[in-house]
C-alpha cells in the first residue's frame, strides 16, 4: 500500500458515483488486531512483519451525486500527529494522502459538502485535521463541509473511558465544538424499534446502522444502490477477514456484543443482496456476502 494508490471507482448508477479513497495507512500489531485468535490462523489471511505488525488501510468512502453534492464518509487517520507519535502508530506516509486522492478527482477540500464519521476515534476521524506542522495549530481540513456524527459516539469523545482515552483527539473534539455551535455539526439520535437512523443533512435516502460492540454508538452508513444497498463497516468488520463472526479485535470494548451485531447485520443483507465496504482491509475495499456449506458468512 502506497501513495500512489489511485482513488478506485466502486460503483455508478444514475443517482450517484462511489469511489475508494485511501485516507493514509498503517501498520498495526497483529495480535491487537486479531483479538483472541491465534497468529497460526490470522497469519495465514494477512502476513505480518518482523515486528508482527500487519498492514491496515485507512479507506474512505466517496459519494458524488448526480445533484453535484460531495459526501466523504470518514477521513482515515490522515497526517495529524507528530514525528514521534507517528511511528508509534505505525502511520506510513509523510503527506495529507486523501487530500491527494480528492485532487485526483478534480475536488478540493472546500468542495467537499458533508463528512460522516462512523465514530471518532483517530484512525478514523484524523483525516478532519490538517497535516501537522512543527508550530502550527491544527485545523480542519474540510472548512465548508456539514459534519455528520452519532450523538453516543459524540458522547464518548466528550467522556472517553480509561481504556480508549488515548483514540480521540482532544484538540478535534474542541474544533468540533465549535462546528456545534455553529449549526454546521448534527448529531444522529439513536433509532426505535430496530429502524434505521436517519440524518437530516443527507436526506431520507441515506440510514444508519448502529453499534456498540467495538466504541458506544458507531454509525454504519447504509448507501441505497440498484445492485443492493452498500453498508460501511467501519470498526465493526474492518475488513474480509473479520466477517467470519468470532473473528474480533483487542480494541473492541464488548467483543461478545460486538458479534451478535455482526451476525445481525451480516443476516439482514444477506436476504437484501448488500455488500460491505472495508475501510481496513489492506487489499480489498468491498465484498459481497455469501455463506458456506457449515452456514458461514464469507466475502466473496
Amino acid at each position: 500500500m502506497t501513495a500512489q494508490t489511485a482513488p478506485e471507482l466502486l460503483y455508478q448508477d444514475d443517482d450517484r458515483t462511489l469511489y475508494a479513497l485511501l485516507g493514509n495507512s498503517q501498520k498495526l500489531d497483529g495480535g491487537s488486531m486479531f483479538g483472541n485468535a491465534p497468529k497460526a490462523l490470522w497469519s495465514r489471511w494477512i502476513a505480518p512483519d518482523e515486528q508482527n505488525r500487519i498492514p491496515l488501510a485507512c479507506r474512505c468512502l466517496l459519494i458524488k451525486e448526480r445533484s453535484g453534492r460531495v459526501i466523504l464518509c470518514e477521513t482515515g487517520i490522515g497526517a495529524f500527529f507528530e514525528p514521534k507519535l507517528k511511528g508509534r502508530f505505525g502511520v506510513q506516509e509523510e503527506e495529507h494522502i486523501l487530500l491527494d486522492q480528492l485532487n485526483a478527482l478534480g475536488l478540493d477540500p472546500e468542495q467537499v459538502d458533508v463528512v460522516v464519521l462512523s465514530h471518532l476515534h483517530f484512525d478514523h476521524a484524523g483525516g478532519l485535521l490538517s497535516a501537522w506542522r512543527e508550530g502550527s495549530p491544527h485545523s480542519l481540513a474540510f472548512p465548508s463541509a456539514r459534519l455528520v456524527i452519532g450523538r453516543e459516539a459524540w458522547e464518548r469523545a466528550l467522556n472517553p473511558h480509561p481504556r480508549d482515552r488515548a483514540s480521540f483527539i482532544p484538540e478535534l473534539t474542541e474544533l468540533l465544538k465549535g462546528r456545534l455551535e455553529e449549526g454546521a455539526l448534527e448529531l444522529v439520535e439513536p433509532a426505535l424499534n430496530g429502524e434505521l437512523c436517519k440524518s437530516v443533512t443527507l436526506g431520507a435516502g441515506y440510514g444508519f446502522h448502529v453499534s456498540h460492540g467495538h466504541t458506544p454508538g458507531q454509525l454504519h452508513l447504509e448507501v441505497p444502490c440498484a445492485r443492493g444497498p452498500l453498508v460501511f463497516c467501519g470498526d465493526l468488520i474492518p475488513g474480509a477477514p473479520w466477517v467470519h463472526l468470532p473473528i474480533t479485535m483487542g480494541y473492541d470494548r464488548y467483543p461478545e456484543l460486538l458479534i451478535d451485531e455482526k451476525q445481525a447485520l451480516l443476516s439482514g443483507l444477506l436476504a437484501r443482496d448488500g455488500w460491505l465496504f472495508f475501510t481496513h482491509d489492506p487489499t480489498r475495499s468491498t465484498a459481497s456476502l455469501t455463506r458456506d456449506e457449515r452456514g458461514r458468512f464469507q466475502a466473496v
